[in-house]
């Protein structure tokens, strides 16, 4: 076993406390529901669930891919739960939210993918009428468009999809999906008018000339929200960090992409794809 990586003094985090995150915490364990905070091992979960903010994680928390920077349990996955959709706008309502970020786990054993959930749990939320908005964060689908569609015709404010990496290192570090895929799915999403999201993390080992020619990738899709975090070891077993990318350099990448004509670049050590989600929302209504 190789010991830990001594963190850099840019990546310390906020330490989980406070009256909200309380109260998210019991909300969340009281109707049984998931997180990508706590199942992904996010370090943002002290400063978002102390606002008040949560990414609820539907279809179970056992993912049939393992990828091998994601902490999400993988194996094979329980039936769904046709109660879940009701449990998510429930916690909702009670969290008092204006704007919720919904992903999943991939279910590659159903069908569709699991987009039927994933239609359900949105109109569930919007049945509500208290003019939230919703960002899906979506799996690939393997490409289907028949479970894009579903999610499109329940209409998110923002769908989401990442590459989470460069092409080159793609093979190595997520299972079963493909770089050329995941850019489809993208150009699809764009090109019926939604407002499209994508991200990838750097310290994976790959170059900065990648780096750019991903987000070039990227931008050519239609997609106009874009972000770019610093990839942390969640466990021994998962891939180590090749390199701690400096504050700076993440300033940069943050230029080159308004430069490229992002409307949004999220570009910092501890960014993650759903962090200041709802300020994107703000953004374009301003």
């Amino acid at each position: 076993m190789k010991p830990a990586r001594r963190l850099p003094h840019w990546m310390k985090m906020k330490m989980p406390k406070g009256e909200n995150y309380s109260r998210v915490k019991n909300i969340v364990s009281r109707n049984h529901l998931h997180t990508i905070c706590t199942s992904g091992n996010c370090p943002n979960i002290g400063d978002c669930w102390s606002r008040g903010t949560a990414t609820f994680m539907i279809l179970g928390d056992i993912c049939t891919r393992s990828c091998k920077f994601c902490a999400v349990k993988t194996g094979r996955p329980l039936a769904p739960d046709y109660d879940e959709p009701d449990r998510v706008a429930e916690a909702v309502k009670l969290m008092q939210l204006k704007h919720c970020v919904l992903t999943s786990v991939d279910r590659d054993d159903l069908d569709d993918g699991g987009a039927g959930i994933w239609a359900m749990t949105i109109k569930r939320i919007k049945e509500q009428k208290n003019g939230i908005t919703i960002e899906a964060l979506i799996p690939d689908f393997r490409g289907n468009k028949n479970s894009l569609d579903g999610i499109l015709a329940a209409g998110p404010e923002i769908i989401s999809h990442n590459l989470e990496t460069v092409e080159r290192l793609t093979p190595v570090i997520r299972s079963v999906a493909k770089y050329s895929t995941s850019l489809e799915v993208l150009k699809y999403l764009a090109g019926t008018g939604a407002r499209v999201k994508s991200g990838i993390m750097a310290g994976l080992g790959e170059t900065e000339e990648e780096i750019y020619q991903t987000m070039k990738n990227i931008f050519e899709t239609g997609c106009r929200i874009f972000t770019i975090g610093q990839y942390l070891q969640p466990t021994f077993d998962h891939l180590p960090v090749a390199s701690y990318i400096h504050p700076g350099k993440f300033e940069e990448f943050k230029m080159a992409g308004l430069n490229m004509g992002f409307e949004i670049v999220e570009s910092a050590p501890l960014v993650r794809s759903s962090y200041n989600a709802e300020k994107h929302i703000v953004l374009e209504k301003d």
